[in-house]
C-alpha cells in the first residue's frame, strides 16, 4: 500500500500543511492564514492555540483530500517559524500569554542591558549568537517578569517552555512528549551548541528555570506518536527542524561550502560548514543545521529582516502595484535604477550590520525618478543585501561562492534573480520544487522511519529549474556596488 509524510510548515503568517508521496512530489497542499497581533509598536504577538488549531485543520485537511487516513501517513515531519516563545502550564497545556514571535523588539532594551554588562563574547562563545531581542531567551524572561504569579509557577516546576515545533509536538501526542530538536534550541539564546546542552551560566543569567526546557533531541528520529486529536492511528512524528534549517536541508545543501537563501518575509542565508562550528568574524550567526544519528552540521548564517515585505511595502504603503506579482513588470518599465538605491531597513539592519534603530532609507531620487525606479531599487535591495552576507560567509569560511540554490517566493521572480547572479558573479539556481523548508522536514522524518534509506537516495529527487547565469559587465557591477555601499554608509550614519 501506497503510504506519505505528512510535513506541518508552520509560518509566521500562516499554517500549511503538505502530503509528500515517495518521489518527493508535493500531492495534496491545505494553508490556512492566522492572525497577527501588533498590542503595542514593535510588539508582534500570536495566539498559540490558534496556531494549534490552524496546524491541526490544515493537517487533516490535506490528508482527507486525498482520501487518506492516519493508516496511509508512515510518518508526521515540522519545520517552524524559529525563535517565537510560548509558554504554557504543564498541567492544562494552556498557555500562558500569547506567543511573542521573532520579529517582536519589546526586549531591545534589556539586549542592550546584558551587552553593557560585557556579556556578548560569553553568548558568542556558548551559542554562536549575538545579544538580541529576536532570540527566545529574552522573550522567556520578559514573560516570568510580566505575567502574574508565572514565575512562582516556573520556579516550581509547573511551566513548559517551548518554541513551535515543542508546543506542536506536545498537541500532537496529547501532551506526553515535550521535546525540541538541536536547530531549534539553537535559536534561543540558551543553548551551547558545541556541549549540546542547555547552559546553566546563560539560564542563570537570564533567570529562567532549567525545568522549563523541552528535551533536546535530533532533527530526524522518532519523538511520539500523534494522540488521537488528528488522527485515530498513532502516527509518528519523526522530523523537526527550523524553517532555514529544514530548507537548506530541502535543498539538499548537505555537503561543507553549499549554500541557500531563501527569499521570503526576509531573506536567510546558510552555509553548510560541516562538522565543525565556525565562528563568524564578520558579523554573522554559528548555529546547528541539523543533527542526524550521531552527526551534528553546523551552518553559518546571515539573516535579513526585510526581504520580500518590501514588496509587500509597495503595495500596501506606497500603493505603486496592486498585487505583489506586478512588481517584476513595474520594474522592467526602465533600464536601470536611475542611480536609486532602497536601503530596506524597515524593522532595524539584521546581518552583518545588525542595526536595530536603523531606519528604511531611498537614496538618489531626482525628478527624473518614476515608480519603475523605486519598484527596481526595491528589488535590487533585497539582491544587494544577500550580496553583503554572502561576502560575510565568504572570509568566514574562505572558499568563493561558485553558486547560490534559492527558494522562497520572491525567488520566481526572474528579473530578482538574474540581478542577483550578476551582482554575486556566481550561478543562481532554481529548484523546481520551491517547496523547500516542507521538504527538509519530509526528508528529515522519511529518514527517521526507512520510508528513504539514505541522504544520497535523496539527493537524486532534486532537480534543477533554471539557472541563472552572471551576465553584466565588471565595469557595470563595480558602479552598482559601490552605489550601494555609498547607501549603506548613508543610512547607518543617518547622512
Amino acid at each position: 500500500m501506497e503510504k506519505y509524510i505528512l510535513a506541518l510548515d508552520q509560518g509566521t503568517s500562516s499554517s500549511r500543511a503538505i502530503v509528500f508521496d515517495r518521489a518527493g512530489n508535493a500531492v495534496s497542499v491545505a494553508q490556512k492564514e492566522f492572525t497577527q497581533h501588533f498590542p503595542r509598536p514593535g510588539w508582534v504577538e500570536h495566539d498559540p492555540m490558534e496556531i494549534w488549531s490552524s496546524q491541526a485543520g490544515v493537517a487533516a485537511e490535506a490528508v482527507s483530500t486525498l482520501g487518506l487516513t492516519g493508516e496511509d501517513i508512515a510518518a508526521i515531519g515540522i519545520t517552524n517559524q524559529r525563535e517565537t516563545t510560548i509558554v504554557w502550564d504543564a498541567e492544562t497545556g494552556v498557555p500562558i500569554h500569547n506567543a511573542i514571535v521573532w520579529q517582536d523588539r519589546r526586549t531591545s532594551d534589556y539586549c542592550d542591558t546584558l551587552k553593557e554588562r560585557g556579556l556578548t563574547g560569553i553568548v558568542r562563545d556558548k551559542t554562536g549568537l549575538l545579544i538580541d531581542a529576536y532570540f527566545s531567551g529574552t522573550k522567556i524572561r520578559w514573560i516570568l517578569e510580566n505575567v502574574p504569579g508565572a514565575r512562582a509557577k516556573a520556579e516550581a516546576g509547573k511551566l513548559r517552555f517551548g518554541t513551535v515545533d515543542s508546543w506542536l509536538v506536545w498537541n500532537l501526542t496529547g501532551g506526553k512528549v515535550h521535546v525540541t530538536d538541536v536547530s531549534n534550541a539553537s535559536r534561543t539564546m540558551l543553548y551551547n551548541i558545541h556541549t549540546l546542552q542547555w547552559d546553566k551560566e546563560l539560564l542563570e543569567i537570564l533567570n529562567i528555570p532549567e525545568s522549563m526546557m523541552p528535551q533536546v533531541r535530533s532533527s530526524s528520529e522518532v519523538y511520539g506518536k500523534t494522540a488521537g486529536f488528528v488522527f485515530a492511528k498513532g502516527v509518528p512524528v519523526a522530523g523537526i527542524a527550523g524553517d532555514q534549517q529544514a530548507a537548506l536541508f530541502g535543498q539538499m545543501c548537505s555537503d561543507p561550502g553549499s549554500v541557500k537563501n531563501t527569499y521570503g518575509t526576509g531573506c536567510f542565508l546558510l552555509m553548510n560548514t560541516g562538522s565543525e562550528p565556525i565562528t563568524s568574524k564578520n558579523n554573522l550567526l554559528t548555529t546547528i543545521a541539523w543533527k542526524i544519528g550521531d552527526t551534528v552540521n553546523y551552518a553559518l548564517e546571515g539573516s535579513i529582516f526585510v526581504g520580500g515585505s518590501v514588496i509587500q511595502w509597495l503595495r500596501d504603503g506606497l500603493g505603486i502595484i496592486k498585487s505583489s506579482a506586478e512588481v517584476e513588470q513595474l520594474a522592467k518599465t526602465v533600464p536601470d535604477n536611475g542611480g536609486v538605491y532602497f536601503v530596506p531597513a524597515l524593522t532595524g539592519m539584521g546581518a552583518p550590520w545588525w542595526d536595530q534603530y536603523a531606519k528604511g532609507c531611498i537614496h538618489g531620487i531626482t525628478r527624473g525618478t518614476t515608480a519603475g525606479h523605486i519598484a527596481r531599487a526595491a528589488l535590487e535591495g533585497i539582491a544587494f543585501q544577500t550580496m553583503d552576507i554572502v561576502g560575510a560567509m565568504e572570509r568566514d569560511a574562505g572558499v568563493k561562492l561558485s553558486e547560490l540554490k534559492v527558494d522562497g517566493g520572491a525567488s520566481r521572480d526572474d528579473l530578482l534573480m538574474q540581478f542577483q547572479a550578476d551582482i554575486l558573479g556566481a550561478d543562481v539556481i532554481r529548484p523546481q520544487v520551491t517547496e523547500t523548508t516542507a521538504k527538509g522536514a519530509c526528508y528529515l522524518a522519511g529518514l527517521a522511519v526507512g520510508f528513504w534509506n539514505s541522504v544520497d537516495e535523496i539527493k537524486s529527487q532534486w532537480l534543477a529549474e533554471r539557472t541563472f547565469s552572471p551576465e553584466a559587465s565588471d565595469q557595470k557591477v563595480k558602479a552598482l556596488k559601490e552605489g550601494w555601499a555609498d547607501a549603506i554608509r548613508r543610512t547607518i550614519n543617518n547622512l
